[in-house]
């Protein structure tokens, strides 16, 4: 095959993803994303699957929470697999997983809005994309990347049955949805919005062109029965988490995040929140809103990524905070930024084969050098970037001491940890008052204050310091004994608290701490511990819709010979079929 004619073709589906394997599966299986912020909190919870699959009250955190506060398909997968390869290396596989997952999501999702061979060139250029990278191995955001992978794969069938009437697109669409919300729920709530509106939107155009078998009202009413269907299994599936938002929805004060910032005022915010998510895709902005302009059927993906790019800015507009209303002071906006890169592929699809056709090898060095220099300035950043997670600590002593002579009948506490927070409640039995999900907590020691994790309390300023002493003055409450200490800064709040230093470990690198009139431990919330058929529900459904849905993809292939639902863009004239 001459270089002219390799350009002009699709690129093979298989070697996309052999591509993602060979770029991100020895960055996972080096286990990079280990010391990112949330890796060591998704492991935990899937310690607690492991151990208590259908029993989803952890006592480990805030005296006692429930994981049915998070919807659980990940770390359930990640149980599952760790009972041949350890937590860490499971959690890297199903990371993987999601990883290769995601650029088949975008090959399908692209076909909707783009010949074949730019959506080849569009999924190719996700597995290279800043935002993945950053969700990957800074933010360790695992759920959203393995979600919103799966809805990228849902939506292709969504619209297949809203043009076709397809009944093996209507029930696989139906159960990767499913298997998508039961992987997080914020993906859920807001990207599928996002991403499926602009769907539904150019299936009515085609309905109104006559590109499809039936009337606009045929289409509109077959997107609503798919939505019915998918509210009621989502009702279903995720039962016990709606119950438990509504028995103890989250009231606590808001917690200041660094994706809420305005990009503007902080030069470090945004670099890591604007300028490495997207990296060299900045370039082609420019191209993005001229051609989706211009193409009447790209205007829908056009603002569908115009208004989750405004959302991925946070408080740089103020379009979000009208919008979300409070759930603005809630929600994280860094999961924005990584949709509307998703979005933003299909196009630059196009303008990759543009270039292609136009500049040939020139152009493809030119790609090659542009997202070899994205996802190079997002590993880059891991270092760079002042706000990363800290070393990791050696927490094997804490985790010892925990787990010998009774110590773990009574509460603990870690400051200066960080995210170890999550490696030491991962491994001893020991409860502690702390804890790394903020939706999970009910303590009105913890909800009272405008602060996270009292492990990094001074990092919270005045509201950080009043929720640890609040804490600490209601140590004998909770059984509060002992006190981890990695940070000498919280040591003067101790002594006047009346706590002791009592060990050392790491050469004094941890400093144990603790109270002798603290008496031991008993159960606070007994309210909030969900009924045994929450847990049975709650470990059958989610991974039960997961495991269907992997049987319906595999059983029920696509029928050859249907008709092609990606019409192509051409590349000179676009005005010529489809401007208005």
């Amino acid at each position: 095959m001459t270089p002219n004619q390799s350009y002009s073709r699709p690129i093979p589906l298989l070697a996309i993803v052999l591509v993602a394997l060979a770029v991100h599966g020895p960055l996972l299986l080096m286990q990079l994303p280990s010391g990112s912020f949330d890796a060591n909190f998704h492991i935990f919870l899937a310690s607690h699957y492991a151990h208590h699959w259908f029993n989803p009250w952890n006592e480990k955190w805030f005296a006692g929470f429930s994981q049915t506060t998070y919807p659980p398909l990940t770390h359930q997968w990640i149980a599952i697999v760790s009972s041949v390869a350890g937590l860490k290396m499971a959690y890297m596989l199903v990371q993987l997983v999601a990883v290769l997952l995601l650029p088949v999501g975008v090959f399908r999702f692209a076909k909707i809005w783009v010949d074949e061979r730019s959506a080849s060139y569009a999924a190719l250029g996700t597995i290279f994309l800043g935002a993945l990278s950053f969700l990957v191995y800074q933010a360790g955001q695992l759920a959203t990347v393995a979600s919103a992978a799966l809805y990228l794969n849902a939506l292709p069938y969504f619209f297949e049955w809203s043009e076709e009437g397809s009944g093996r697109a209507f029930f696989k669409g139906i159960f990767v949805s499913l298997a998508a919300a039961a992987a997080h729920h914020v993906t859920l709530i807001f990207g599928t919005v996002l991403f499926a509106v602009p769907v539904l939107w150019v299936a009515l155009l085609d309905a109104r062109d006559g590109r499809t078998r039936g009337a606009t009202g045929t289409v509109a009413g077959r997107a609503i029965a798919f939505a019915i269907v998918v509210a009621i299994g989502v009702g279903v599936v995720l039962l016990p988490y709606w119950m438990t938002l509504i028995q103890h929805p989250i009231h606590q004060i808001p917690i200041p995040h660094d994706s809420r910032n305005n990009f503007l005022w902080n030069s470090t915010t945004g670099i890591n929140y604007f300028l490495i998510p997207y990296g060299a895709l900045l370039i082609a902005l420019p191209f993005i809103f001229w051609r989706g302009a211009s193409v009447r059927r790209l205007r829908p993906l056009l603002f569908g990524f115009w208004l989750t790019m405004i959302f991925g800015l946070g408080g740089t507009t103020p379009l979000p905070r009208w919008l979300l209303g409070r759930a603005y002071e809630i929600l994280t906006f860094e999961r924005f930024t990584f949709w509307a890169t998703l979005m933003a592929m299909p196009i630059v699809g196009l303008l990759s084969i543009q270039l292609l056709d136009r500049f040939r090898a020139k152009a493809a060095v030119g790609l090659a050098l542009a997202a070899v220099v994205t996802i190079g300035a997002a590993l880059w950043w891991l270092n760079a970037n002042p706000y990363r997670p800290a070393g990791t600590i050696n927490v094997q002593p804490v985790i010892a001491f925990l787990n010998r002579d009774g110590h773990d009948s009574y509460r603990y506490l870690t400051l200066g940890f960080g995210s170890d927070l999550s490696k030491v409640s991962t491994y001893t039995d020991a409860s502690s008052v702390d804890g790394d999900y903020n939706s999970a907590r009910l303590l009105p020691e913890m909800t009272h204050y405008g602060s996270a994790q009292l492990t990094n309390a001074k990092f919270y300023g005045s509201a950080g310091m009043a929720s640890l002493r609040a804490m600490l003055e209601h140590a004998n409450r909770y059984g509060l004994k002992y006190i981890f200490v990695h940070d000498s800064y919280y040591e003067p709040l101790l002594t006047f608290i009346g706590y002791r230093k009592t060990e050392t470990f790491n050469n004094g690198e941890i400093t144990e701490w603790s109270k002798d009139d603290v008496p031991p431990a008993h159960r606070i919330l007994s309210d909030a511990v969900p009924p045994a058929w929450m847990g049975l529900m709650w470990g059958t459904l989610p991974i039960g819709v997961s495991i269907l849905a992997i049987f319906l993809v595999i059983l029920l292939p696509s029928r050859r010979g249907r008709r092609t639902i990606e019409p192509p863009i051409p590349m000179q004239e676009p005005e010529r079929h489809y401007v208005a």
